[in-house]
């Protein structure tokens, strides 16, 4: 969903800073592990200590490399198989130390709130969840089929999480928080079942097309000799 936007904030809100890191010599593979480190850093140190609007002041500030490192690349002409690699596992490491981040929260006596192992485990099955639909994607693309689709995409959980934790902090309104959360891990399960679907209906099409020349001739039995 929030991808359309994409476009807008490489173009225009962070070029000034592509152009920066490029005249400066730094390369996307380092914007994107800095960011990732930023990320991490931001995430498990304040969430846990329940400095949740800082953590996410700290965490957005770092966030955008995805979408720096990337305009870089295509500047450049440096766009590379491992660069994709690498940016694709440093996302799961940073949307790891998110949600793992708000869990350790809800784990610690910094939480003074009701029902905070509930909330760990829906912090834990989004985090499961976002990562198993990224990888649904990535595994079903390796295997020549499509997953794309549903309706939590990495920038939709990041951008949401963020924003509403920032803005629930800042009112003293954890409603906000909890209320995503609960928006979240239920998107995300719509999601890999979309996929998983999505996949499913395409591998049996596959399936049956490789298998169908096979399956007509043995029921057509041996063709007859010429004489």
């Amino acid at each position: 969903m929030l991808d359309r936007f994409k476009d807008f904030w490489q173009g225009v809100v962070l070029m000034p800073f592509v152009k920066l890191f490029i005249k400066l010599g730094i390369s996307p593979d380092t914007v994107t592990f800095v960011g990732t480190v930023g990320v991490c850093v931001g995430a498990l140190a304040f969430f846990p200590r329940g400095e949740l609007l800082w953590g996410v002041l700290f965490v957005t500030a770092f966030v955008f490399s995805d979408l720096i490192d990337g305009k870089m690349a295509r500047t450049l002409g440096r766009s590379s198989r491992f660069g994709a690699f690498w940016d694709s596992t440093l996302d799961r490491v940073g949307d790891g130390a998110i949600f793992g981040g708000l869990a350790l929260y809800f784990a610690s006596d910094n939480y003074d709130g009701d029902y905070g192992y509930l909330y760990l485990c829906v912090s834990l099955w989004c985090l499961v969840m976002g990562s198993v639909t990224s990888y649904a994607r990535a595994r079903a693309e390796s295997l020549g089929m499509d997953a794309k689709g549903g309706l939590a995409e990495r920038a939709d959980r990041l951008v949401s999480i963020l924003v509403m934790t920032g803005l629930g902090a800042l009112f003293d309104l954890p409603i906000l928080m909890y209320v995503t959360l609960w928006a979240l891990a239920a998107a995300s399960a719509y999601t890999v079942v979309f996929r998983v679907r999505k996949v499913y209906l395409q591998a049996v099409a596959l399936d049956a097309q490789s298998e169908g020349p096979s399956a007509a001739e043995a029921d057509a039995g041996e063709a007859p000799t010429a004489t």
